[in-house]
């Protein structure tokens, strides 16, 4: 199996990026929360294992198994309904007693390779509208689960790397059109009806972030955490206060942002290591982003340009995403910044997708 690889295929490149960032998030982590610094350094170690299984393992013995996979995913999703541990009022977790595993982060990584099998079968009726109804159906099952546990954030990722699948399979500009034409409008409709007083289309959460994102000084309890984290970065100037620092006013130390690891880890490396350090973090996952989409326009067939493309507009969106609700750009969805947010499932996932790029890698069109 491994005598079709050539040593000078494998990207070396994209696993120093891989590890450079994941070594200043358990940094970061560790500043933020001390406890978490060692389950952060296991899952990049565990991680780092599972990385190297994919990219040794041929991407398209895992294409064979493309329906068991979706099945796979689903099973792990109503299990989660059944008996999921719920932390917060959100129903999100398995136990399996030495860790809690979120399925819904691994969700993202099962319905690109599913995804990247299906429009891969169905290239030549991708535009049908037989096919596309199937495709709908199919994401429409998974992300329906998702957004029950609630997982909010997570239902729009996944929503999001399935247009970018669809799109790399091969939708036709036309229907792209007729969908925008009708998207746009609806969504101008949906934004004036949630921001009606009494509205039920959103939770009365969801509603309250959206709110204090518009309007802080009316929504101060709820905007708290987002303004904190617009003040932290900015107090970081440009070298920042320093890691492990006991500056009192931080928003570590002064507990200022909640659960300061994960949704805003970018506020505590913006505060402590400055733009200098933030600056650092958003050019490590750009080039990341962009090694992904290099494997992929030299993959050897469309199901890894899609499984490529996808993981990397993952790994894309998640950071912009992350990044702009630190920042005041957007409203706060609970959304972790890949490689440096404290997550066991989350780390392990992407250095699991980083591995299967890998692989597509070692297999290049020119062979």
């Amino acid at each position: 199996m491994f005598r079709q690889y050539q040593l000078r295929d494998f990207k070396l490149r994209l696993v120093v990026f891989v590890y450079a960032i994941t070594i200043l998030g358990i940094l970061v982590v560790g500043s933020a929360k001390a406890e978490y610094q060692s389950q952060q350094l296991a899952g990049m170690v565990l991680g780092s294992f599972a990385m190297l299984v994919f990219a040794l393992v041929d991407y398209r013995i895992m294409m064979n198994a493309w329906w068991l996979i979706y099945l796979v995913n689903l099973g792990l999703l109503l299990a989660v309904q059944l008996a999921g541990t719920k932390v917060n009022g959100a129903r999100r977790w398995l136990d399996l007693g030495f860790m809690r595993f979120q399925p819904s982060e691994l969700t993202k990584l099962l319905l690109i390779l599913f995804f990247a099998r299906f429009f891969t079968k169905y290239r030549e009726s991708i535009n049908n509208w037989k096919t596309l109804l199937a495709s709908g159906v199919l994401i429409l099952i998974p992300l329906y689960l998702v957004k029950e546990q609630p997982h909010l954030s997570a239902t729009i990722t996944i929503a999001f790397i399935f247009c970018i699948l669809i799109y790399i399979g091969g939708l036709s500009y036309k229907i792209i059109g007729t969908v925008l034409a009708i998207l746009i409008p609806s969504a101008i409709i949906f934004i004036n009806l949630i921001m009606q007083e009494g509205q039920e289309i959103l939770d009365h959460y969801q509603f309250t972030r959206i709110m204090a994102w518009l309007n802080p000084a009316e929504y101060a309890d709820d905007a708290y955490q987002q303004q904190n984290s617009i003040i932290a970065i900015g107090s970081g100037q440009l070298y920042g206060k320093g890691l492990y620092n006991n500056d009192i006013s931080s928003v570590k130390n002064g507990n200022f942002i909640v659960e300061p690891q994960t949704d805003f880890i970018f506020a505590v490396t913006g505060e402590e290591l400055g733009f200098i350090g933030c600056a650092a973090v958003i050019i490590l996952l750009a080039l990341i982003v962009m090694e992904c989409l290099w494997i992929g326009r030299n993959a050897r067939d469309q199901e890894g340009t899609i499984i490529c493309c996808g993981f990397g507009g993952l790994i894309a969106f998640q950071s912009l995403v992350n990044i702009s609700v630190a920042t005041g750009l957007m409203p706060n969805t609970g959304m972790p910044l890949p490689f440096v947010s404290y997550g066991l499932t989350s780390l392990v996932m992407l250095y699991m997708g980083i591995g299967i790029v890998l692989n597509v890698g070692l297999q290049p069109k020119k062979y």
